[in-house]
């Protein structure tokens, strides 16, 4: 991908991020749900990315800690009718943002 595409692919993320589409959290998260909104924000406000946790500048992964708990948050892409991985620029791309406790990765 060139830069214009991968800037483009970090913006769809941040926008699917933002908006919160197509999120799922892990068992662990499900089982924190007093602090859900939290996380949930957390996710949404994430800016730290780096070269170590966003090497491609997709914006597509993030880590962050919140009340003694590691967490960590990436997006997947998936054809819009099935489960099988999608170029994250097809007009059709599902993303799929999983948050997930960092232990259970």
């Amino acid at each position: 991908m060139n830069e214009i595409d991968i800037a483009l692919v970090a913006k769809l993320n941040d926008v699917a991020r933002h908006r919160m589409e197509g999120c799922v959290v892990s068992r662990g998260v499900s089982e924190m749900y007093l602090q859900m909104n939290e996380i949930f924000v957390a996710v949404r406000d994430y800016t730290d990315f780096n070269e170590d946790n966003d090497p491609y500048g997709e914006h597509d992964f993030g880590s962050f800690e919140l009340s003694g708990n590691k967490f960590f948050w990436k997006i997947d892409y998936y054809q819009a009718d099935d489960d099988t991985w999608c170029d994250p620029l097809d007009p059709d791309c599902r993303r799929v943002l999983t948050i997930m406790l960092a232990e259970e990765y």
